[in-house]
This record gives structure tokens, sequence and C-alpha cells, in this order.
């Protein structure tokens, strides 16, 4: 099992200079809301990942009127201490393992997981295709180094291409040894993408329904479907059946980067006909499976990170899920609430509960 032990944040957020210490394997952070709890959770999951998860601009992690941030967490790596520090200041950022810069940003993703569950959240279901290939995109690049090489790459040519295009409507030069160019890697890399979505969709897909069935009683069907341009053809032919559409337009509209997935229940799509209560338990099943499916690829248990989520639940689902985290297969449990007796109270007397009141 990998655990944080211990984090100092430096100028990140509303902290100036904070050390806080995890010593159970539950820790509730506590405190007025606007006190810095989701902050605190969001240094935990920046330490992972080298990435906010609220924000994708890094200078939102900052404190006002100062120049950059510091994190530093200690953590336990299957028995041996090891520290990571991450420091953003005026747009470079530094990754160091016990004190060695990594020389590639990708080198540590994958070392440490984490998984959050936060109440915007449910965008993932309810919002357009982009959130869930970066969520699924997320999970596989944690698994496997080349995939994530290759989704880069596909992003880079991607905008390659797509410059071309917009170059060729204003000025055409009638040169295509360019295109073909990046129809080659776009298809060689897209074969490579979409050949492991699709494997991951049928290996995740029973954890998700089991989860799902945990949760809700078992009482509806759920499943998930890949819809991708691939199940038709190889990228190579679309790009060329669709150039002469991608040229009126100005960006290429077939490949990987159109993929998405369709959550249904009892044969409907979640996110039209879903209630509000179908959906939080589809969303957390998700999220458990998510961290099952880490769990059973990395062999070590990722921390779980819970956003103000006791807020949202009816008294079913805490119960249903309370049951499912404090199993055996859930490792360190990091959450925030506004009131500690409600968490104490959730996960019984006899919890190894740590408090942090900000």
């Amino acid at each position: 099992m990998n655990t944080l032990n211990k984090i100092t944040l430096l100028q990140f957020r509303n902290y100036g200079a904070a050390t806080y210490a995890f010593n159970a394997p539950v820790t509730c952070i506590t405190g007025l809301n606007g006190s810095g709890k989701t902050n605190l959770l969001d240094a935990v999951y920046y330490l992972c990942y080298t990435k906010s998860y609220f924000s994708a601009y890094q200078q939102n992690s900052v404190q006002n009127g100062t120049d950059g941030f510091r994190l530093e967490g200690i953590f336990n790596d299957r028995g041996r201490a090891e520290t990571i520090s991450c420091k953003w200041k005026q747009g470079k950022k530094e990754i160091m393992a016990d004190g060695q810069e990594y020389e590639r940003l990708t080198d540590h993703i994958g070392k440490y997981a984490a998984v959050m569950i936060a109440p915007d959240d449910m965008e993932l279901i309810n919002d357009g295709s982009e959130l869930r290939r970066k969520w699924v995109d997320s999970i596989l690049g944690q698994v496997d180094r080349e995939y994530l090489e290759r989704l880069m790459q596909y992003q880079r040519v991607l905008l390659q291409r797509n410059a071309w295009l917009k170059l060729q409507a204003q000025k055409p030069t009638g040169d295509s040894a360019e295109l073909e160019f990046y129809d080659e890697k776009l298809a060689d890399d897209g074969a490579y993408i979409y050949e492991k979505r699709r494997v991951f969709i049928r290996r995740f897909l029973p954890i998700l329904q089991d989860f799902y069935h945990r949760l809700s009683g078992g009482r509806e069907q759920v499943t998930a479907v890949y819809e991708s341009d691939l199940e038709k053809n190889t990228l190579a032919i679309l790009l060329k059946q669709g150039l002469e559409h991608d040229m009126r337009l100005q960006r290429t509209l077939r490949g990987i980067h159109k993929d998405d997935w369709d959550f249904v229940l009892n044969e409907l799509s979640l996110k039209q006909f879903g209630s509000q209560g179908q959906k939080k338990s589809f969303l957390f099943a998700l999220k458990l499976a998510q961290y099952a499916y880490l769990s059973a690829e990395q062999g070590h248990l990722p921390i779980l990170l819970l956003d103000d989520i006791f807020e949202k639940l009816d008294q079913n689902r805490m119960e249903a899920l309370l049951a499912i985290i404090k199993g055996p297969e859930f490792g360190q449990v990091i959450l925030t609430d506004t009131h500690p007796e409600r968490i104490r109270q959730a996960f019984g007397a006899d919890a190894e509960i740590e408090f942090i009141h900000l």
C-alpha cells in the first residue's frame, strides 16, 4: 500500500505555510466553508499527478500576491519513505523525488495513485465527450507508459494537421507530402489508442457493474458503450474520405479525439433519462471502479480523496458507500466535511480516524 504520511504547503491557494501529518487510515479535514479543506485535498492530488484536480491553470494554484508555490509530501512506498516535491514559479514547473529532478514529468505519472470524488464530478455524466475522454486517458496513462506517450504525440500531430488545413484554406500550396506524414502518424497512434480503449472498457465494465449493484441494491442494469469512428474503418481511410470536409471546416473531424462513452441504465441513456439519484450512484460506481482498476493494474492501493460528498448523499447511499470503502480492498482515505461528528458517527466508534481542523 502507498500512503501519504506528511504534506507541506507553501503559497498554495489560501495557504501561506502549513504542514499536516496523516497517521490514521482515515483522515477527515474539517472546517467552515472557505477554510481551505478542498485546497488541502487538491494539494494531495497535485503531488500524485503534478497538476490540480480542479483547475487546468497552474496560476490558479498560486496564493494571491505571490509568484509561485511549493508542495512537499512524504510518501510511504511499500515500506520505504520517499519525498516528492512540486514547485511552480513564473511558469516553470519542477518535480523532484528525494531531491532528484525528473527528466520528464511523465516519469512521475503512475508512481502514486489517487482517486478523487468531488461534487462537480457529475459533469462526467452530464457534459460533453471531452471530459469522458480525459477521464479514460487519465486512467490508461497511469498504467501504460506507451499509451501516454502515443496520446501526447497524437495530440501534437492533430494540432499540426489542423494548422495545415487552416493554411491551405488561406493559401493553397497543393503540396500533400506534409498531409500524408500527419495522416500516417495519426493513423498509427490512433490505432494503438483505439485498441487500448476497447480492451479497457471490456475489462472495466464488470467492475463498474459490480459497484453499481452494491450501491443501488441491484435494482437496475447499467453498462457503458464505447463509441468510436474507428469501429467503422481504419483512421487512414477515414482521414482520406473526410479530407474535403476537413478542408472546408479547417479541422480534423474524424479520429480518436472524437471518441465517447455512452453510459446506459436499463437500456436508456443515463445522461438523458437518469434521475439525480441514479446518476449519483453511477458516478460513485465509476470512481470506485476506477480505484479498483488502478489497484489491480499497479499492484498497490491508491489514496481515496472524498470532497464534501456526505453533504450530497442520502442515508442509503451513504451507508452503501461506507460499507465499500471500509472494506479491505480500500487503503488510505482522506476526506473533507463541515461536520466532524457526522463522520465519526458514519464510520463508527471503533474506526481509526484522525481529524485535521482548519
